[in-house]
């Protein structure tokens, strides 16, 4: 049925940030468990299936190595969070560090590997946090809307499945779904 729905772009949804603090480990764990969801999904995939464009845009690859390339943003908005900040910092809304990292001609054991290390980083962090700490707001500069940390960590956790369910989409168009 999946298959079937129509999904929307990343850049189009709007989020209402009404959770209690009791879900934020819920969420934390959803983080600490990307890398292995992302792990099983490329399990046994040839480089041919990996590195395939479909309708110009990323493959399963990039969308894979893309995920890495936003942890730095995602660990510099917690930096903003713990200095106190009104606003967090912008993102790069045209995803250059995607489209210039050229992940199609890497190893995708090593996208993986990178990939898990720098979430491994942010989620010690998160599970340092407190209970005051995780509901500190600051102004999300695209959606134009407070985002507590909290909030930081169930948008993280939402690109990270839409990320992931971009690769299951891929693979089965390409004919490679398990």
């Amino acid at each position: 049925m999946s298959a079937l729905v129509t999904r929307q772009e990343w850049f189009s949804r709007r989020f209402t940030f009404d959770l209690e603090p009791w879900a934020y480990p819920n969420l934390v764990e959803r983080l600490r468990g990307t890398p292995a969801r992302l792990e099983e999904r490329l399990r046994g995939l040839d480089a041919e299936t990996l590195t395939t464009r479909l309708d110009e845009r990323w493959s399963i690859q990039e969308n894979a190595g893309h995920l890495f390339d936003l942890e730095a943003l995602w660990s510099a908005r917690l930096d903003d969070f713990e200095a106190g900040a009104d606003r967090l910092r912008t993102a790069d809304l045209g995803n250059r560090a995607t489209d210039d990292a050229n992940h199609n001609a890497k190893p995708i054991g090593g996208v993986v590997a990178r990939f898990r290390s720098a979430r491994e980083a942010m989620v010690r962090r998160l599970d340092a946090y407190d209970e005051t700490f995780i509901t500190r707001t600051a102004l999300h500069p695209r959606l134009n809307q407070p985002m507590r940390v909290i909030d930081h960590v169930l948008f993280v956790a939402e690109h990270d499945d839409h990320h992931l369910a971009t690769i299951t989409a891929l693979l089965t168009r390409l004919g490679a779904q398990r």
